[in-house]
């Protein structure tokens, strides 16, 4: 072989490694682009009036005066998937990504809600932590966990990977693992850009950049990957801000531990199941109290908040009832108390009776006051939030984020109402200083969990 024909072929082979290598290294994983680069096409502006377009393949973001968090959406939701991108943020800015949010007309007039994976150039670095957008708060921070906080490069182009799969979601910063968070509430969304809102300090023109946004939603647990952050579970777990707020747990997740019967020194031994973090009473039949009965606190409580996630079965009934004095009713039928109505209203027929027609419909005050047609229902089976407000005899029920009645304990209108109802044949019913929490056993399968209370004292009134 000639010197020449050698060489034709150790450069034939070079080019052939090379090719082989190549081949070896491609990404075949069936990424799909959110971006295409030269237009906005696929995403919708919500909120704010902070400034989007597009500049050379990137989406820019820039700071305005005098206007609240500004989101650009994908129109499309998605529920399961893994999404890479990359940001470029000025060091005097916040922002985040926001994954499985929503915006309903019900909900704050609209605004954008939801988990959001923090950008955060401070010095706090929690870059690539969780929260939860203009509903919990911080739900995974960064503090003590120096390889994520230092991930982070200012003034450079950050790449994000975030998984978010089931109820788990798990984000990188820079190939470096960062947040590992299990948590229930949302399942699908839009994603999200965020420009966040300046003060009249801060200099409005202020920019962000994203580009190379990619989404998968098929095949993910072929490409999910192990982390090695440590998993924060938020299920029956107070959140960072409840625990400074004074919140506390009113049940643990997995013993009676707090609770007993309505009319037991213990909790009931059948009737209730406590299974995979969910407290559950069981179908007896439809009879009121048939098996286990009601349970309840064993502290009392005046003023407070009350935090439950409900969910319901096909026809059930129960409820959540608070001030109950269980000396009360010895004879068949609930322990008496003012009750947050839990029903299925589309097949229960207790959704058309009442005092008031619709008096005994979800998050009524029950047989006295009807919850707001418009209030948000999500589907049985899913889950439902309730939260109840009593302070100075103002009272509040919510569902899932959005107040469906209000009342003033002890006023007269109060009083007629309750003349006009079954209660009219208990003395000052629904007017104790203070009083148990309730769960209703009425015969359906109900299940509970997240069952937390915020006394409010003294000290909390102005």
């Amino acid at each position: 072989m000639t010197r020449k024909n050698l060489k034709i072929n150790l450069t034939a082979l070079f080019v052939l490694l090379l090719w082989a290598c190549g081949e070896t290294n491609r990404d075949d994983t069936p990424w799909v682009a959110l971006f295409d680069g030269e237009t906005l096409d696929g995403w919708i502006q919500n909120g704010g009036e902070a400034r989007y377009e597009v500049r050379e393949e990137t989406i820019v973001g820039t700071t305005v005066h005098n206007t609240p968090n500004s989101f650009l959406t994908t129109a499309k939701m998605y529920d399961d998937f893994i999404l890479e991108l990359e940001y470029k943020v000025d060091p005097s800015m916040n922002s985040g990504i926001q994954i499985r949010s929503n915006s309903f007309p019900y909900y704050r007039e609209g605004r954008v809600h939801g988990y959001q994976v923090e950008i955060d150039p401070s010095e706090r670095a929690w870059s690539g932590g969780v929260y939860d957008e203009a509903r919990r708060g911080w739900l995974y921070p960064l503090d003590g966990k120096p390889e994520a906080q230092q991930a982070f490069e200012q003034n450079e182009w950050n790449h994000y990977r975030i998984e978010a799969i089931g109820d788990t979601i798990k984000t990188w910063v820079n190939d470096a693992p960062a947040a590992y968070l299990i948590d229930g509430k949302t399942a699908s969304g839009f994603i999200a850009l965020q420009v966040h809102s300046i003060g009249d300090e801060q200099e409005a023109g202020t920019e962000i950049q994203w580009r190379n946004i990619r989404i998968l939603t098929e095949d993910l647990q072929k490409y999910s990957r192990e982390s090695s952050a440590e998993p924060i579970i938020t299920k029956n777990q107070l959140t960072i801000d409840e625990q400074v707020n004074g919140w506390k747990l009113l049940w643990d997740g997995e013993t009676s531990s707090g609770w007993r019967g309505a009319r037991l020194d213990n909790f009931p031994e059948s009737g209730w199941l406590i299974e995979n973090g969910e407290l559950t009473v069981l179908a007896s039949g439809g009879a009121e109290s048939a098996a286990g009965g009601d349970i309840v606190t064993l502290e009392t409580y005046s003023d407070f908040e009350l935090k439950v996630d409900f969910r319901l079965t096909e026809g059930a009934n129960s409820g959540i009832k608070y001030y109950v004095d269980t000396d009360l009713n010895k004879g068949p039928g609930s322990s008496i108390g003012l009750e947050y109505q839990i029903l299925d209203d589309t097949r229960h027929p207790d959704a058309k009776l009442g005092n008031h027609e619709g008096s005994r419909t979800l998050a009524s005050l029950y047989d006295l006051i009807q919850a707001d047609l418009n209030k948000p229902v999500h589907p049985i089976g899913e889950w439902n939030s309730a939260y109840i407000l009593s302070n100075d005899n103002h009272v509040e029920h919510w569902l899932n984020g959005v107040k469906v009645l209000e009342y003033e304990r002890k006023s007269d209108i109060f009083r007629k109402l309750v003349s006009e109802s079954k209660y009219t044949t208990w003395p000052n019913f629904g007017e104790g200083d203070k009083g148990h929490i309730l769960l209703q056993d009425h015969g359906d399968k109900v299940s509970f969990k997240n069952i937390k209370i915020r006394p409010i004292t003294k000290k909390d009134k102005p």
